[in-house]
């Protein structure tokens, strides 16, 4: 067979490989959290954050609709500046995620560093 005969059956045997590739991945369904947020709540965690904070929207959707169960404190005021809730708590960089113990952690934090902090436990799937 031709160098030009052989090209379009190649092109064509790659589009089939790739579009099976897609096709038969499984999607991914978000995990459960709701336990896990609710533990959080009942144990006086809190999370301080602001809606213009990508970091906070990743640690939202981190917890996917579990998320409403999670207690969180919106720090940008409608004016502008900061709420005087978290001015008065001393909240400096977002996230910012308080304990009853009030010892704080900032940043973006895996489940895993809220479960040592806390001791909720995490299902063995999350």
């Amino acid at each position: 067979m031709k160098l030009q005969q052989l090209a379009p059956l190649v092109v064509i045997a790659a589009v089939v490989m790739i579009f099976a590739f897609f096709m038969l991945q499984t999607p991914q369904v978000p995990a459960d959290y709701d336990a896990f947020a609710k533990c959080l709540t009942e144990k006086g965690a809190k999370m301080y954050g602001s809606e213009l904070c990508p970091h906070c929207d990743d640690q939202k959707e981190a917890f996917g609709d579990s998320w409403q169960y999670v207690t969180y404190v919106e720090c940008r005021s409608p004016l502008g500046g900061q709420t005087e809730a978290c001015m008065d708590a001393g909240i400096k960089a977002y996230p910012t995620w308080e304990f009853a113990d009030s010892s704080r952690k900032t940043g973006f934090l895996q489940f895993k560093q809220l479960s040592d902090a806390i001791g909720c436990p995490l299902n063995s799937n999350q």
